[in-house]
């Protein structure tokens, strides 16, 4: 896929918007030119008030290349979108770009835009005609609902999509445990000294009788442990008003992070032999995270190794290397079981073994090894901004499933320089 990218649509691309997305349904034949739908599609600004527009752009020009409408159920340009439901609209490429993926981007943005609202349904309608856009639906796991087939000029087939089950901040709790842990009136508060947030957060999942005095418990044990408070915000058993007394606070939203899950039994993952075999690699397997493994994964991550040490192996986990023809180690991977499912995390590569497919080789290896020992599912979780992250792993059929926010203490309150 090329590297374009997928935003939101700013009043500046709004023309461009038009023009590509007219432009390509006169020429794949939807409509013609002077059709007063054609007029509907040019008017990119009457979208963007109601309803949200995204582009797909080229970096290199600034050219948008591609653009795909979201729409909630009641608004305008929602067609059949019911309660809970969003609706996708005006998916468009320009004909010149097309070969590429940008439209499976697209439409995996929005999939992530609807989850990261708390959507769980996207609906779309389609022609009959339009193979190509079917495949591409189901590859990402979207299903015909004929019963909601509508007729307007023509006949709309109806396609249906729905987020898959995430994990829970439990469980993904389990894979990457705090190294101490403390609790607040049912609240798991995560110590790590501020070396990780993902094990050193809050993770609040019960209501509370005081959310103002919780808080000011818990940012009294980060004191305690010379660290900023962090809290895991976005889950949907999180208590009434947390979200807006940390607003109060100041508290500042940082690391956005997509929960992205696969199946592994009705899919079941191929190993990446034969592609690490391509590059000259060998794989071996630990289940300790030995020295080397470490350095490799620190190289792309910085802090110190006995820390590290002690974050990344305080639970069961699978650590998987793979080695050059030099004995050299080039990238690494973590995989921790916990009840059927299996997280990965910790996927690095040294710059030098880049661009060789040793990422997603690994990855697959990783997935193969954990449906052999029993998993059913896996999950991980990528920063809502890692474009190429997102990338590879849409590519190994992850699809959204959560997303949440660490909320993070300003330093001036913090009691702490670090």
């Amino acid at each position: 896929m090329p590297a374009v990218t997928v935003r939101h649509a700013a009043d500046a691309d709004l023309a461009q918007v038009g023009a590509v997305t007219a432009h390509a349904y006169v020429a794949d034949g939807i409509v013609d030119a002077d059709h007063w739908y054609a007029d509907e599609l040019r008017d990119a600004a009457a979208r963007a008030a109601a309803a949200t527009v995204l582009v797909a752009v080229d970096p290199g020009t600034g050219r948008v290349v591609g653009t795909l409408t979201l729409a909630a159920a009641g608004s305008p340009f929602a067609e059949i979108a019911r309660d809970g439901e969003i609706e996708l609209r005006m998916l468009a490429v320009d004909p010149g770009s097309r070969g590429a993926g940008i439209a499976e981007q697209l439409v995996v943005h929005a999939l992530r835009e609807a989850v990261g609202r708390g959507v769980r349904d996207v609906v779309l309608s389609t022609l009959e005609t339009m193979h190509a856009a079917h495949r591409l639906y189901a590859r990402l796991g979207f299903v015909p609902r004929p019963e909601r087939d509508w007729s307007d000029e023509v006949t709309m087939r109806v396609h249906a999509w729905r987020a898959p089950q995430p994990p829970g901040a439990l469980v993904e709790a389990a894979t990457w445990p705090s190294p101490r842990t403390a609790a607040v009136d049912g609240w798991r508060v995560g110590l790590s000294g501020g070396v990780t947030r993902r094990a050193g957060s809050t993770i609040a999942l019960v209501d509370v009788p005081d959310v103002r005095s919780a808080v000011d418990r818990v940012e009294q044990l980060y004191r305690q442990d010379g660290a900023p408070a962090v809290f895991r915000a976005g889950d949907p058993e999180n208590p009434a008003g947390l979200a807006v007394e940390l607003d109060r606070r100041g508290y500042t939203a940082a690391a956005v992070t997509d929960v992205l899950v696969r199946d592994l039994v009705a899919a079941p993952p191929a190993p990446g032999a034969a592609a690490l075999a391509g590059a000259a690699v060998t794989v071996r397997v630990a289940q300790e995270p030995d020295d080397a493994w470490l350095d490799v994964w620190l190289g792309g991550k910085g802090g110190a190794r006995e820390p590290s040490h002690a974050i990344v192996a305080g639970a069961p986990a699978t650590y998987v290397t793979a080695t050059d023809a030099r004995g050299v180690d080039v990238a690494v991977i973590r995989a921790a079981p916990v009840d059927d499912w299996v997280a990965l995390s910790c996927l690095q590569v040294v710059p030098g073994a880049r661009r060789r497919g040793l990422g997603r080789a690994l990855t697959e290896q990783a997935l193969a090894l954990a449906a052999a020992d029993g998993a059913q599912r896996a999950f991980l979780q990528v920063e809502a901004g890692n474009a190429a992250a997102l990338r590879l792993y849409g590519a190994l059929a992850f699809r959204p499933a959560h997303r949440y926010a660490y909320r993070v203490q300003p330093l001036r309150d913090a009691g702490t320089g670090c």
